[in-house]
């Protein structure tokens, strides 16, 4: 991936307001190119103390990725009012834009 793409995929992550989430797809769709393994692969080399708000990304249903941070990001979503519905997604009234 071209850093001009990496760039985009993580201003968008940096825009997206506490309290919400988005896909890996519709990040995604507002790049110039980018797919949504992209945008996974640029979120998994972020470095630490990074500070961009890294989980609020989830998949097109809601899910969490089975990652070793998942644990922690649904716990830092919770703390920003986020809550999982009974069969552990993000409903869809919390998706942005």
């Amino acid at each position: 991936m071209n850093q001009q793409l990496r760039e985009q995929i993580l201003t968008i992550v940096a825009r997206v307001p506490k309290g919400r989430v988005t896909s890996y797809g519709r990040i995604a769709k507002m790049t110039d190119g980018a797919s949504a393994r992209m945008v996974g692969a640029a979120l998994r080399s972020l470095p630490d103390g990074h500070g961009l708000p890294w989980q609020r990304v989830v998949d097109a249903s809601g899910r969490i990725a089975d990652h070793s941070g998942a644990d922690r990001q649904r716990r830092l979503l919770r703390e920003e009012g986020v809550l999982l519905d009974s069969r552990g997604r993000v409903p869809v009234d919390y998706f942005w834009p």
